[in-house]
């Protein structure tokens, strides 16, 4: 067979002539789209600082804002290129089929997504408690939610999951309850250890005086009282109001001879060694 290196010629001549320019155009269209999607998606968003949309909102819209243009952009330029579009119609849904059951468990984190955002649960810069972790709300993904941790490490929680779990948000309410216990030996006298941890409660401002605090017993034991004590405060001064009221009772129990209650096992000790000194 002899090779007819002119009708070879002719014939990519031909195909350069017919597909060339439309490839040429199609390029020029992505990258044109591309530029176009860049600067809508920094319009958009400026719109959306000025409407004060919420902030965990504002990734989301832009990612589906994101993807539906890129997807339009991709079809303009494969009806530009020449691909039948009813055929790639066909194609894209038996594709997007497959791909629909392949990643089942991504499309339920983007259906969570959609529920975290709608319900609105909780916002980015709330403090959260749910699926076994704790952290304040960095970023609202599509598919995830980010999580920043007291002592700094970043988790990513799979919104599938986190939007029908149990989700304790400590950010919501302004004020919030401190509760603390003081365990304190059955020989105190208890108005005497009231009227101290009363003492407390009043110097420091940062305890509510509505709702009114309450100084209870509310365990009583064969060799201990406990007392629990209930004040209000903001939400901010929970933690600080919590070490400092535990530290300054420490000190105003031994400063006025509050005894606390001693181990069961030492008293058993101390009494065999009496009874051994006893007999000797």
């Amino acid at each position: 067979m002899v090779l007819d290196f002119e009708s070879i010629r002719e014939m990519i001549v031909n195909f350069a002539v017919l597909y060339g320019l439309k490839l040429l155009v199609a390029i020029f269209i992505l990258v044109i789209g591309a530029w176009v999607i860049r600067r809508l998606k920094m319009l958009i968003n400026g719109l959306m600082l000025r409407k004060s949309v919420d902030e965990s909102l504002r990734p989301f819209l832009l990612s589906i804002f994101s993807i539906a243009l890129w997807v339009l952009l991709l079809v303009l330029v494969i009806a530009q290129i020449g691909v039948e579009m009813t055929s790639f119609i066909a194609v894209l849904g038996s594709a997007g089929l497959a791909i629909g059951l392949a990643l089942q468990g991504s499309l339920a984190n983007f259906a969570g997504g959609v529920l975290i955002l709608t319900i609105k649960p909780f916002r980015v810069g709330d403090f959260i408690e749910a699926q076994g972790q704790s952290g304040t709300v960095q970023l609202i993904n599509i598919f995830n939610t980010v999580l920043k941790t007291a002592d700094n490490k970043t988790i990513y929680i799979p919104n599938g999951p986190l939007a029908s779990a149990v989700v304790v948000n400590y950010s919501v309410e302004a004020t919030r309850r401190v509760e603390l216990l003081f365990t304190v030996s059955v020989n105190n006298d208890i108005g005497k250890v009231r009227q101290l941890i009363q003492e407390l409660i009043t110097e420091d401002e940062r305890v509510m005086k509505e709702p009114a605090p309450a100084i209870v017993v509310t365990n009583f034991a064969e060799h201990s009282i406990t007392i629990s004590t209930r004040i209000w405060c903001k939400r901010e001064d929970y933690w600080g109001l919590f070490w400092d009221m535990n530290e300054r009772a420490k000190a105003a129990f031994e400063k006025n001879d509050i005894a606390l209650p001693v181990p069961r096992r030492e008293m058993v000790g101390s009494t065999a060694s009496k009874q051994a000194a006893a007999g000797a």
